[in-house]
């Protein structure tokens, strides 16, 4: 099994269920060192928009990621060397930018040419010793449009269907199959290509799981169409960035779910987090409340096999927090450990 200097495992396979950290970008030291407070050795970084500079931060901890079409081989090294130093495993990067794939997902003149580029920041990553990248097909991003008070005052985002309006996002309405057509096309290009570079391609749901917003198809709102995405394109290193709040939006049934893509060992990675209410209207709350029990859905994933990362996804924004919410991160892991001692002992685990 191969080691970091520190003594940290990093033959990602062999690892068991652990709970991580990520929704972030900026691998700062305050952000790392809080790791590994929190007794956390795995984070998974969200590069959902590129900022070049980073103006409030030291020169010697800006994000290690430059260019507006790919990222190259050096810059990633560099990101999991600057990670690994505080003794922390990167395991995912998610959420490339919009802009470096929005004319394949909506096939447009460029595509091909963006395409290439996705293929090359793969490759890196590969090369560069990154495992996993998550991807959504969403191209006008996450949509909230409500603020909620939950448990205490604190403050969480949520959405009405009722109060979007019938604006386009986009140049036209697009229809399903041209979303689906264009689906099939990014994974016939990228999977042979994850396939050689050693690199787990994770799908994200679309948030909110409507049947469509602002004239853009949502083709990733429900369990038949991620059936469908599985078996489209079949590859060993497709399968899902399992954000457990989307499906509890979905109303979906969550052990059928589980149990499904667990026995198919499609379930990737997990962000674990949950919401009040499904579509068309929700709010996201604490990860003790919402429309499922967490504990009986860690125990599921536990019996499924799943030996992936656990990240709390978003948290509710509570009194004197930070931007990034370390207080109800830090809330949220020590729930998700406390479970998941609990399950392992009750399994005679150490």
């Amino acid at each position: 099994m191969s080691q970091q200097s520190d003594g940290l495992a990093t033959d990602f396979e062999s690892l068991p269920m652990r709970i991580g950290l990520g929704q972030f970008m900026d691998p700062t030291e305050d952000k790392l060192r809080f790791c590994k407070q929190l007794g956390v050795d795995d984070v998974l970084l969200n590069m959902y928009r590129y900022t070049p500079d980073y103006p409030h931060m030291p020169d010697n901890e800006r994000i290690p990621l430059e260019g507006d079409e790919e990222w190259s081989y050096e810059n990633l090294v560099e990101l999991r060397e600057h990670v690994e130093s505080y003794g922390v495993r990167l395991n995912a990067i998610e959420n490339i930018p919009i802009s470096f794939y929005d004319k394949v997902m909506l096939g447009k003149e460029g595509k091909e040419e963006q395409m290439e580029h996705v293929k090359t920041t793969i490759r890196n990553m590969g090369r560069a010793g990154i495992p996993m990248f998550g991807y959504h097909w969403m191209p006008s991003g996450v949509w909230r449009n409500v603020d909620v008070e939950v448990r205490g005052g604190a403050s969480a985002s949520g959405f009405d269907l009722g109060a979007v309006d019938d604006e386009l996002t986009h140049d036209r309405e697009y229809t399903e199959e041209e979303l689906w057509a264009n689906y099939e096309y990014f994974l016939s290009e990228l999977l042979p290509v994850a396939e050689e570079a050693g690199v787990k391609v994770c799908l994200h749901p679309n948030d909110p799981p409507v049947e469509s917003l602002g004239g853009i198809p949502q083709l990733f709102r429900n369990f038949e169409n991620f059936k469908r995405a599985m078996d489209l394109v079949p590859s060993d290193n497709h399968g899902l960035e399992f954000c457990l709040g989307c499906w509890s939006e979905m109303g979906e049934d969550l052990e059928e779910v589980i149990r499904y893509f667990g026995e198919r060992d499609d379930l990737f990675y997990v962000h674990f987090r949950d919401v009040d209410g499904t579509v068309p209207k929700f709010n996201e709350t604490f990860i003790d409340l919402g429309n499922y029990d967490a504990y009986e859905i860690l125990s599921l994933l536990d019996e499924v096999g799943f030996s992936g990362l656990v990240i709390p996804d978003h948290t509710p924004h509570v009194d004197d927090d930070t931007d990034w919410d370390h207080r109800g991160r830090a809330h949220a892991v020590g729930y998700l450990n406390g479970m998941l001692t609990a399950i392992r002992h009750e399994h005679g685990q150490s």
